[in-house]
C-alpha cells in the first residue's frame, strides 16, 4: 500500500463511534462523533476521507462486521488486539475521544498487532466450539455449587465409584433433609446440574454433526488420529487459531496459545519464567489437558484406531511419532530430573503444539 493520505482511529460502540483523522502530510488531528450502527455511520464517514486510507479499531463486543464491510467497499479497515495497545502508567484519563486519537498515531507508527479477520462460516463453527465450552464452564460451577452444599451439611460422596457416575446420581436422588428450604435449595441444584448436562451432550452432538463442513474439516480429521485429541478438541484448536498453514513456523503456534515461557533477558543476564499464557485460554487448555495423555506408554487403543480409520496415513505417522517423543520427554524431564509435574506437562503440550501444527500443513 503507498503512504495513506487519512489514517483513522476508531472507537468502536453500538451506538456511537469516535473517529480520529490524522493527515500525515499536515499533522492535523482531528475528531468526530458518530452516531448509528458502525457499519453504517463509519463506513460512510470513511468513504469521505481523502484515500488511500487506513483505519483501525480494537477488537471487541462489535464482532468483525465493520471489517468485512469495509472490504466489501475497497476499505482497508484492520483490527487491532487490545492487549497490543501501549497505555502510559501515569496516564489516568480514559475517554473514546483520547482513545480514538492513541489508536490513529499507533497505526501511523507502526506499534500495533492486527488480528485475523475469520469469514463468517468460521466465525459460526467458532461461536459453536465457544458454546460448548461455556456450557463445560457452567456445568463444573454448578456441580461445585452442590457438592459444596452438601459438605456443609457434612454429606460426602465415599464411593464406591468416582462422582457423577450413576451410583453417584442415585446417591443424590435419595438425599432427604428435614427442614424445606433445603430440600428446596437441593432440588434447585440438582435440576441445574441435570439440565447442564443435557445442554453439553446437544452441543457435542451438534459438533459431531457438522464438523465435516467446517472449513477445516481436513485439518481436523487429522488432528483426529492424534491421542488426547478428539472431534471436540480439534474443532476447538482450528476455531481459536484458524487455518494453521499461516503461522510460518511451529514455534509461532505454541507462541500463539502462550505456551512458551516469558523472558527478562539484558546484557548477559537471561531469565525466564512462567508461560506467557498469550492467545485464547481454551485452546491452551485443551493442548494441556491432551498432552496429559502422553504420561503413558505409546500404544493405539480401541477409541484411537477407531478415529484413525481411514484418514491420512501422514497424520497417523506423525501421531504415533508424537506419542514416542512427548513419553521420551515426560520420563526425562519428570522421572530423571526430578521436574515439577505442572512444569513437565506445559513443556509436552508446548511439544505438541509443534505436531498439531506439522498435521495443519498437510494438502
Amino acid at each position: 500500500m503507498s503512504q495513506p493520505k487519512s489514517v483513522v482511529g476508531l472507537d468502536v460502540h453500538a451506538t456511537q463511534t469516535h473517529a480520529c483523522v490524522l493527515s500525515p502530510e499536515t499533522g492535523e488531528l482531528s475528531t468526530r462523533r458518530l452516531n448509528g450502527p458502525p457499519r453504517l455511520a463509519v463506513l460512510d464517514h470513511l468513504d469521505e476521507l481523502p484515500r488511500p486510507l487506513i483505519a483501525v479499531y480494537e477488537a471487541g463486543p462489535i464482532g468483525y462486521g465493520l471489517a468485512r464491510g469495509a472490504a466489501e467497499r475497497g476499505l482497508d479497515v484492520r483490527v487491532c488486539a487490545p492487549g497490543s495497545i501501549p497505555r502510559a502508567p501515569n496516564d489516568k484519563i480514559k475517554t473514546d475521544r483520547r482513545d480514538a486519537g492513541r489508536l490513529a498515531r499507533l497505526l501511523l507508527a507502526g506499534e500495533l498487532s492486527f488480528v485475523r479477520v475469520p469469514t463468517p462460516e468460521e466465525e459460526a463453527f467458532r461461536d459453536l466450539a465457544r458454546a460448548r465450552e461455556a456450557v463445560r464452564v457452567d456445568l463444573m460451577r454448578a456441580r461445585h455449587r452442590l457438592s459444596k452444599f452438601l459438605l456443609r451439611r457434612e454429606l460426602r460422596w465415599e464411593g464406591p465409584r468416582r462422582t457423577w457416575t450413576q451410583l453417584h446420581w442415585e446417591w443424590l436422588r435419595s438425599i432427604r433433609f428435614e427442614d424445606v428450604a433445603s430440600d428446596a435449595v437441593l432440588a434447585d441444584y440438582l435440576n441445574a446440574v441435570l439440565q447442564l448436562e443435557q445442554r453439553r451432550t446437544a452441543a457435542e452432538a451438534r459438533i459431531e454433526e457438522h464438523w465435516a463442513s467446517s472449513p477445516w474439516a481436513p485439518t481436523i480429521a487429522g488432528l483426529r488420529c492424534m491421542k488426547g485429541i478428539n472431534t471436540l478438541s480439534a474443532l476447538g484448536l482450528c476455531s481459536e487459531a484458524g487455518d494453521l498453514r499461516r503461522f510460518e513456523r511451529p514455534t509461532a503456534l505454541s507462541a500463539y496459545f502462550g505456551l512458551v515461557p516469558r523472558e527478562y533477558s539484558s546484557g548477559d543476564q537471561f531469565r525466564r519464567g512462567p508461560i506467557t499464557k498469550a492467545g485464547s485460554s481454551h485452546a491452551r487448555r485443551l493442548l494441556v489437558e491432551a498432552a496429559q495423555q502422553y504420561r503413558h506408554r505409546p500404544a493405539v487403543g480401541e477409541l484411537l484406531k477407531r478415529r484413525q480409520k481411514g484418514a491420512d496415513p501422514r497424520a497417523c505417522e506423525i501421531a504415533w511419532r508424537a506419542q514416542h517423543r512427548l513419553y521420551g520427554r515426560w520420563r526425562r524431564l519428570r522421572l530423571e530430573r526430578g521436574k515439577p509435574a505442572n512444569t513437565t506437562v506445559m513443556a509436552m503440550a508446548r511439544e505438541l503444539g509443534c505436531f498439531v501444527w506439522e498435521v495443519g500443513q498437510l494438502d
